[in-house]
């Protein structure tokens, strides 16, 4: 079937006129009624006849009309939506984080970022900072938020978002909460820590080369931020933790807070992206736009 002499037959059919159809196409009168005869010759079925100063539909035509109606109706509904991916309007957004900003920053950026975009389906991903790189270079994640200090040679595309500090904590009534003490003192508890792969952990082992301090032993060993910082409040082991995540308790006598002489931690948080960016989602733009804007 000829699309473009069936796209002129739905313009008169909808119009009820060659002529008003002809000035909406922007195209003669005469071509437009030799591409309704030419449809016609090739499908073997009359389609139109003349009604006073317009056209009317035969009984064919009628059914003609209705269904190719809704061919163009779905060109016009895909063409929009096309244009909407193009704009980061629509489509999908796939985020891959590490424990902290999961939990106390990407909230307040997705709301503010759903609110301007909702048609926007966005996953999250929450993991280690290892398993959050391993995503982003496999595409499994358009994009990863994660907080580290090192980094290797891969092709990762960072912007630095925030600082973020990190306390020592341990349980109420312990000798050492609200103590400034030695970090030798404090590698002699049993600690919380978290898996092969976190970031956290590096940045503890770190710290004790740093100054020539015998890593802590393992007390427990978690998967997760939040479980952790619940052992401490429950009344065992020492662990490293970001303040946003602890401040409120320590504040409730609920975990003790210990100071390191001389030492302040303080960790940055890095937006990525693959350092190729060519198939970069327009979502993506988008959402870094809106981030990198904040700060």
């Amino acid at each position: 079937m000829n699309l473009h002499a069936l796209r002129i037959f739905v313009e008169v059919a909808s119009r009820g006129s060659v002529t008003t159809a002809a000035d909406a196409l922007s195209i003669s009168q005469p071509a437009v009624t030799a591409q309704i005869r030419k449809l016609e010759q090739e499908l073997g079925i009359r389609l139109v006849y003349p009604e006073g100063r317009g056209i009317a539909l035969t009984h064919v035509g009628r059914f003609l009309y209705e269904k190719a109606r809704r061919i163009y109706d779905w060109e016009k509904e895909i063409e929009l939506q096309l244009a909407e991916i193009m704009e980061g309007k629509r489509g999908k957004l796939r985020v891959a984080s590490t424990y902290l900003p999961s939990h106390y920053l990407l909230p307040a950026w997705l709301a503010s970022y759903k609110r301007q975009y909702e048609q926007v389906e966005v996953e999250i991903r929450t993991g280690n900072s290892q398993q959050c790189m391993e995503r982003l270079l496999q595409y499994q994640a358009d994009l990863a938020v994660i907080a580290n200090e090192s980094w290797d040679e891969r092709p990762i595309r960072r912007y630095h978002i925030a600082g973020v500090a990190y306390w020592f904590i341990v349980p109420p009534g312990h000798p050492f909460a609200g103590q400034e003490v030695s970090l030798e003192q404090l590698m002699r508890e049993p600690f919380l820590l978290r898996e092969q792969g976190s970031s956290t952990r590096e940045r503890l082992y770190s710290l004790c080369r740093e100054h020539g301090v015998s890593p802590p032993r393992v007390g427990l060993q978690y998967h997760g931020l939040i479980e952790s910082i619940q052992s401490v409040r429950a009344g065992y082991g020492t662990m490293l933790a970001p303040e946003p995540a602890v401040r409120e308790m320590v504040a409730r006598g609920e975990v003790g807070r210990v100071r390191l002489s001389g030492i302040e931690i303080k960790r940055p948080v890095y937006l990525c992206t693959r350092e190729d960016e060519s198939d970069q989602r327009p979502t993506v733009a988008r959402f870094l736009d809106m981030v990198l804007g904040m700060f």
